[in-house]
């Protein structure tokens, strides 16, 4: 299945969107939120980005 490049623009539209929503309403939250992720390990940081790669594959599968 061949994905149309009107669906990626879309679809990148809407994860700029989604991201833009949380540090647009409690900004000191988000600060908050973002200066704990910078205490993190490497490997940790590693780890959260396998996951989050593996359930976009699994959900992408899923969908198709």
């Amino acid at each position: 299945m061949l994905l149309a490049w009107d669906t990626l623009w879309v679809a990148l539209a809407l994860v700029l969107i989604f991201e833009g929503c949380f540090p647009m309403i409690s900004p000191k939250a988000w600060r908050r939120m973002f200066e704990q992720i910078l205490q993190l390990e490497d490997g940790q940081i590693r780890f959260f980005g396998l996951t989050a790669i593996a359930l976009g594959v699994f959900l992408l599968l899923w969908v198709l």
